[in-house]
């Protein structure tokens, strides 16, 4: 048996070792085709959820909804980001312009929500998603809630209308 120096035997080992180095790369690409697929698809697109009590108005409305406050009169309730602040039968009943509980509300949002003084705007945005049906009387208690609160900037949830 012949002996081999270190440089045959590093020679061999490499040559032993490197015919295993195949990459099935068939896989990998459709690993990645997927994953810019799905974010391709998922990218840009931002919707607001409506309960199934609120009927939406329809709009030709192009601007894309923005992250703000989300006020939601349902059928019964008032919500502001979920929780019940009032209910529609007494604040319809109510004598006054404003909402007492919803002016709290909003106001505890709109402290927590600038932490610096220098980030905090002048006036904070709320989303107002309404039936379609509702008073003209109830939407004006809630708008004159919100202004008191300091919520002025005020945007409507719509439907996008079908080209």
């Amino acid at each position: 048996m012949a002996v081999m120096t270190a440089t045959e035997k590093r020679a061999h080992r490499r040559a032993r070792n490197g015919a295993h180095m195949d990459m099935n790369l068939v896989a990998l690409i459709d690993v990645f085709t997927i994953l810019i697929f799905f974010l391709l698809s998922s990218s840009g697109v931002e919707t607001l959820i409506s309960p199934k009590a609120v009927d939406l108005p329809i709009a030709s409305a192009e601007k894309e909804p923005e992250a703000t406050v989300l006020l939601v009169v349902s059928g019964d309730d008032i919500l502001v980001e979920g929780r019940r602040v009032a209910s529609v039968a007494e604040v319809t009943a109510a004598a006054g312009d404003s909402i007492p509980t919803l002016e709290a509300e909003l106001k505890l949002l709109g402290q927590r929500s600038a932490v610096l003084a220098a980030n905090q705007a002048e006036q904070q945005a709320v989303t107002i998603m309404a039936d379609r049906q509702m008073p003209y009387s109830l939407l004006r208690k809630l708008m004159v809630s919100c202004a008191r609160a300091n919520f002025a900037d005020v945007s409507f949830a719509v439907r996008k209308k079908e080209a």
